[in-house]
């Protein structure tokens, strides 16, 4: 691959992962950050293009940012006079007006633009992929004005707000004075007001052009009458399902699902006689429940549970249980009590027929994610200082949590040495989940761990295998790469079983 595709390709793939970086990487978490630079390290290890790190590009663009801001913002100084001097109308004169910025003139070939210099409005501007500069020139209706024209139009192609010093002056004036709140907030309104038009309007001219205008509890109240309907065919149903479950991505709008109804008859469609029913009705159920405490709360008490561990216990296509698998972790998530009842109902075994009869890896590493899920929420909830200020309901979660018995269940059931079984996959990521399962069970299958030889033996491979793909990061230049933190992962295991 030539070194300008490779350029290409690396300005492509920062663009994407960093936009808006400024804004949404500093609240991250640190795993967010972990696995945001997988992804840097994947598109790194396809392209073979060196990328920057992501701490370090949102570094660099929130000094930008901040240079930006200090060379173009107005600071206003509090003064104990109640107008400007003699001195600071002389220094806001020695300034300039805005109108005084400067802007480029482009002309009909390329040219370099410096940061900071404004273009008129219509001209094309490109990076160089060489230099890595901007460049700029005149747009073909821009050359064609100035030919009519015969001179340069400069500032005029660029319509927009400026302001005089004396326009300034009086601004901070009034600001300094006070204006009426009550009045401004009124005309801000009324200003406000007269650029929309109202809703019932837009619904009069819709209708006159044979156009429904709907709201998304318009749209889902009438995909549940659709599936609800005794006269829909099974392809109907599986259409209305599929609309449904795009909507429930939203918050409000899988609230609006459980408050209307909808959501007891999807879940009594799992006890449908067709497999592709009960198969989109358990993806339906995954997304509404996904992150969405009420949802969860409600789907509970409608029995789901129960339901979803039928189609995982009973002969099912392999697509309905992954279906199922997903509705079942996103009902367990951060709801302890659900938890306890999963395992007073069987769920574990449940689970543990399904990995030893599956001939998919896929499957396996859902169900060992669900279990490693399980047991770092436990961990994590029960550490000090995780709440700022501990009330009722921190307890209450601490209380439920300390029910929820899971660890000695896995070394009863055995998963103590299924769980190992997911290091012979092919897969990077499946072995990284399955180390850091193996971790999180230590506590109560260490003594099993030391006395399996072929774990012991499986170990010592992988950490021959690793230390030669961290060599290969190292040559590329990636101190702290994907493979070693495997390779972090299974010295730390392996010092747990000396």
């Amino acid at each position: 691959m030539g070194p300008q595709t490779l350029k290409l390709y690396s300005c492509t793939i920062e663009s994407i992962l960093t936009g808006c970086i400024t804004a949404w990487y500093g609240n991250c978490s640190a795993s967010d950050r972990k696995a945001l630079q997988r992804v840097v390290r994947t598109a790194q290890y396809i392209t073979g293009a060196k990328l920057p790190a992501n701490q370090d590009l949102y570094t660099s663009r929130c000094q930008r940012k901040a240079l930006k801001i200090s060379s173009s913002a107005l600071t206003v100084v509090e003064s104990t006079e109640t107008s400007l001097d003699d001195e600071d109308a002389h220094h806001m004169e020695e300034e300039g007006d805005p109108e005084d910025l400067e802007v480029f003139h482009p002309t009909d070939q390329w040219q370099t633009l410096k940061p900071g210099q404004a273009v008129p409005r219509g001209s094309h501007v490109r990076l160089n992929l060489q230099t890595g500069q901007r460049e700029v020139k005149l747009g073909e209706h821009q050359i064609l004005k100035y030919q009519i024209d015969g001179q340069r139009q400069g500032k005029e192609n660029t319509p927009g707000p400026s302001f005089s010093a004396e326009e300034l002056k009086k601004a901070l004036k009034n600001i300094k004075e006070g204006v009426d709140p009550e009045t401004s907030d009124k005309e801000e309104k009324e200003a406000l007001r007269a650029q929309f038009r109202p809703m019932e309007e837009l619904k009069r001219d819709m209708a006159k052009l044979d156009m429904l205008m709907e709201s998304d509890f318009q749209v889902m109240s009438r995909l549940v009458s659709q599936f609800n309907c005794s006269n829909a065919t099974v392809e109907e149903k599986m259409k209305a399902l599929h609309d449904i479950e795009y909507l429930v991505h939203q918050v409000d709008n899988a609230q609006n699902l459980a408050s209307r109804g909808g959501l007891k008859l999807v879940v009594d469609a799992l006890n449908s006689t067709d497999y592709r029913l009960q198969e989109s009705a358990a993806f339906v159920l995954g997304s509404a429940l996904s992150s969405n405490p009420v949802v969860q709360v409600e789907a509970f008490e409608s029995g789901t549970l129960q339901k979803l561990l039928m189609l995982l216990a009973t002969p099912r296509p392999m697509s309905v249980k992954k279906k199922a698998l997903f509705a079942v972790a996103s009902l367990l998530r951060h709801f302890p009590f659900a938890q306890s009842h999963f395992l007073k109902l069987g769920g574990l075994q449940v689970l543990g027929d399904i990995f030893r009869a599956s001939g998919g890896g896929a499957v396996r590493v859902r169900i060992v994610t669900i279990i490693y899920d399980m047991i770092n929420e436990k961990e994590l909830i029960s550490q000090t200082g995780l709440d700022p200020i501990p009330d009722a309901s921190h307890n209450e979660r601490l209380r439920q949590y300390a029910q929820v018995s899971l660890q000695p269940l896995l070394a009863e059931q055995g998963w103590c040495s299924l769980v190992p079984e997911l290091l012979a996959s092919p897969e990077h990521d499946w072995k990284e989940k399955a180390l850091r399962t193996i971790l999180a069970m230590m506590p109560h299958c260490q003594t099993q761990y030391r006395q399996d030889n072929a774990l012991s033996s499986s170990l010592s491979a992988l950490q021959e295998q690793y230390q030669e793909l961290v060599l290969t990061e190292q040559v590329l230049g990636d101190e702290d790469g994907y493979f070693g933190e495997i390779l972090a992962l299974l010295e730390t295991v392996v010092l747990k079983l000396k």
